[in-house]
Formats: structure tokens, C-alpha cells, sequence
């Protein structure tokens, strides 16, 4: 069992998530709709790639949607909700964070598949069979997810008798229940992303590195480069953090190792990484523009109609 010695002290998440999931409600909110709005209305031809968009764009709305629940709950420490709209508030933020890394993933394999093999892939990289893998991830994260709404999500504090949402479970639940969940969602939604996304990542720098690709437009290969930079940074930064603390987090609560400095470090660390995986939904947007150039030149045009109206109101 773990010590009763050890320092469980972390209170200081609730400042913490608090802070950062209204900022990310504001800026996911507005970012999203505006790459939801340019998906559907201002793109005339819609590709592979833009279908894996749109989906995370989507994915990335619904969970925003769900945070000023979680916001109320964290600035006043009590869930006043009901058990229902804490289990859907946990499953959107498992659902969004691995079905942005899925979705992330679909469009590596896609660039991959261009990049690499631009001709046997073309049978392979059709619309019909982007939604069919969209429709996919959906049925796999909502399997993934699910699981967390099956065991009552709500309890109640032993010292202020507030009610709690998705924290201070026993080490039995834990045993049982979580531990299951957690083993599926980081074999299935993270580590074989990552090793897809680190492969197929390689497997197009090393195929424009190629005497063959070399006399192509420096312009295109710079454009594709900058793209494998921002999306490995982003899913990196969002998701190695936390996918790597929840593994020691939950080898805490069942109660496999011991250690008081990990332990506090693991609970320290736990909330930060959180609280970076769930900022995906404000760096997504990022992706969308610098694998587009349609989405480049229709921010850029409103970005100068916004400009001359401002100028003409002042």
C-alpha cells in the first residue's frame, strides 16, 4: 500500500485547471468554430486531409462545449450536476484527447501515403474512405471512453461533504475499473500513434531527402517540412506529458510501487500535464493552417476584410 506518510497535498490543481480550462474555453470555442466554419462553408473542394480536420475540429468543439461545467466545478469545489453530466464530461475529454490523437494520426498516415507512395495510394486515399476511417475512430474512442461512465463518477468529500466529480476513488476501483481502461487507452489511443506518427514522420523526411525528390520545388518540400515540425511539436508537447504521468499515476493508485518523492512528484506533474494535453484544442487550429493553403488564404482575406472594416468604423 502506498504510505500513510506520503504527501497527498494537491489542491492546488483546482487554481490550476480552473485557470487554464476558461482560457481554453475561450480560445477553443472561437477557434474551432472559425475551422468548423471554413470546413464546411468557405473550402469548395473538400480532400482526405480536411475530413480528418473537420472531425477533430469537431471533436475538439464538443469537449470545449463540456468545460464550463468543469470550470464551476473547480472555482467553487462542488459538483451540483448529477452523476449524468459527469460521466459525459469525462468521456468528451477521454473521446477528444484520443480522438485527436487518432485523427492527428490519420493525417500523418495520409501524408505518408502521399509523399511516399503517390501512385498505389491513390485507390487507397479517397473520401469515401476517410469517412469510413473517421466513423472508425469514433466508434474506437467512444469504446475507449465509455468504460468511465459504467461505475458511479460522483462521490462525496469525508471533510467538507461536498460532492466530488471523477476524483478520490478507492484503490479498489482503481484495481478494478480504472486501471482496465487506462491499459486500453494507452495501448490502443497512445502508444501506436506514436510510433505511427514518429515512422511515418521519418519515412517522408528520409523519402524527400532522396536524389529523386531533390530537383522538387523547394518551396513544396519547405511547405512539408514545416508541417512534420508543427504537428510531431504539437503532439509531443500535448500528449507525451500527460500519457507518460498517467502510466505512473495509475501505477501509484493501484498501489504496484512505493515511493514517497515519486509519488508527490506524480501528483504534482499530474494536474500540469493534464491541463497541457487539454490545451490541444487551442493548438489544433495551428495544423489546420499550415497543412491548407486554401485555409491560409481565406484567414489571410478575412484577416484584411476585418482589417479595412476596423479602419473604417476608427
Amino acid at each position: 500500500m502506498v504510505s500513510a506518510n506520503c504527501s497527498t497535498e494537491d489542491s492546488f490543481k483546482y487554481i490550476l485547471y480552473g485557470c487554464t480550462f476558461s482560457m481554453v474555453f475561450v480560445l477553443g470555442l472561437i477557434s474551432n468554430c472559425v475551422a468548423i466554419y471554413i470546413f464546411t462553408f468557405t473550402l469548395k473542394m473538400r480532400n482526405e486531409t480536411t475530413t480528418y480536420m473537420l472531425n477533430l475540429a469537431i471533436s475538439d468543439l464538443l469537449f470545449v462545449l463540456t468545460l464550463p461545467f468543469r470550470i464551476y466545478y473547480f472555482a467553487i469545489r462542488n459538483w451540483p450536476f448529477g452523476d449524468i453530466l459527469c460521466k459525459i464530461s469525462v468521456t468528451m475529454f477521454y473521446t477528444n484527447m484520443y480522438g485527436s490523437i487518432l485523427f492527428l494520426t490519420c493525417i500523418s498516415i495520409d501524408r505518408f501515403l502521399a509523399i511516399v507512395h503517390p501512385f498505389w495510394s491513390k485507390t487507397l486515399r479517397t473520401k469515401r474512405n476517410a469517412k469510413i476511417v473517421c466513423v472508425a475512430v469514433w466508434i474506437t474512442v467512444l469504446a475507449g471512453s465509455m468504460p468511465a461512465s459504467f461505475f458511479p463518477s460522483t462521490g462525496t468529500r469525508n471533510d467538507t461533504g461536498q460532492n466530488t466529480c471523477f476524483e478520490n476513488f478507492p484503490d479498489t476501483t482503481w484495481k478494478t475499473y480504472i486501471s482496465r481502461i487506462v491499459i486500453f487507452i494507452e495501448i490502443v489511443g497512445f502508444f501506436i500513434p506514436l510510433i505511427l506518427n514518429v515512422t511515418c514522420s521519418t519515412m517522408v523526411l528520409r523519402t524527400l531527402n532522396k536524389p529523386v525528390t531533390l530537383s522538387r520545388n523547394k518551396l513544396s518540400k519547405k511547405k512539408v517540412l514545416k508541417m512534420i515540425f508543427v504537428h510531431l511539436v504539437i503532439f509531443c508537447f500535448c500528449f507525451v506529458p500527460y500519457n507518460v504521468t498517467l502510466i505512473l499515476y495509475s501505477l501509484m493508485r493501484t498501489q504496484i510501487w512505493i515511493n514517497c518523492s515519486l509519488v508527490t512528484a506524480v501528483r504534482t506533474m499530474y494536474p500540469i500535464t493534464l491541463c497541457i494535453a487539454v490545451s490541444n484544442c487551442c493548438f489544433d487550429p495551428i495544423i489546420y493552417y499550415f497543412t491548407s493553403d486554401t485555409i491560409q488564404n481565406s484567414i489571410r482575406n478575412r484577416s484584411k476584410v476585418i482589417g479595412i472594416y476596423l479602419f473604417a468604423v476608427l
